[in-house]
């Protein structure tokens, strides 16, 4: 099933949006909201692959609130304003409902979600050596590349993309579900937030909500992951 979050500012369109969800036996409706700020607090403690937005919002608008995450899911604008739609696919909306849009017209833009959702969660190309198990081989670029697992310090989620950042290379960006990766990496990759895998071992400190893996590099701690992870700074820790 594909998690979906609805987002209008007006409640009788998010009601219309929220049954249209319903009908679509692929879709299930993990929440809706009246505000890009409520969606981000959903988002942010639960796992939600895609997103049925409203552009024209108070306080921050449909557009915006997209262009804000760090990675995000898979987006289906909707909004009465026809001159929106090549934003939409600048920001890489799978879709773009111009309102008043009846089922039909929301079946074809599931439909989309699905084939993306499909194309995200489809087995990955990334090749495990069987006499090397630090070695994986990704593409990115067009070309296949040989990863040592041991050198990455961090994953990085960019909407359907996943950008590796290493000890001593530049990153690599592939197309890859973050789900994945992480199912590929060994136990001492933890992942932290929707949007970052860590490597353990490079941890240099703990402040508040943020992991810090050198004086450049800060990475938050979700609320969906934090539990895990203070569990095993404990289990490491020493001292009253």
């Amino acid at each position: 099933m594909i998690k979906c979050l609805c987002i209008d500012d007006e409640p009788l369109a998010l009601q219309q949006l929220a049954a249209y969800v319903k009908k679509i036996p692929y879709l299930e409706l993990v929440g809706e909201c009246q505000s890009a700020l409520d969606a981000k607090a959903i988002m942010e403690r639960d796992m939600v692959d895609a997103i049925f937005i409203d552009i024209n919002m108070p306080d921050l608008n449909g557009m915006d609130f997209v262009r804000s995450l760090a990675a995000p899911p898979i987006v289906v604008f909707t909004t009465a304003y026809s001159e929106y739609a090549v934003d939409g696919y600048k920001v890489d909306a799978v879709d773009y409902l111009l309102k008043p849009f009846g089922l039909n017209d929301f079946q074809r833009a599931a439909a989309k979600v699905k084939k993306q959702y499909e194309l995200l969660n489809a087995q990955p190309t990334v090749v495990s050596t069987p006499d090397e198990d630090d070695a994986l081989f990704l593409k990115t670029d067009y070309k296949v590349v040989r990863v040592n697992i041991s050198e990455i310090r961090y994953v990085e989620g960019m909407s359907e993309y996943l950008k590796i950042h290493f000890e001593n290379r530049k990153p690599i960006v592939v197309l890859l579900s973050m789900k994945k990766l992480e199912e590929r990496l060994p136990d001492y990759f933890m992942r932290i937030h929707r949007s970052y895998i860590i490597n353990l071992k490079c941890i240099q400190e703990v402040n508040k909500n943020r992991v810090i893996l050198d004086a450049d590099t800060f990475l938050p701690i979700g609320d969906l992951y934090r539990e895990a992870f203070n569990n095993y700074l404990n289990s490491k820790f020493l001292g009253k």
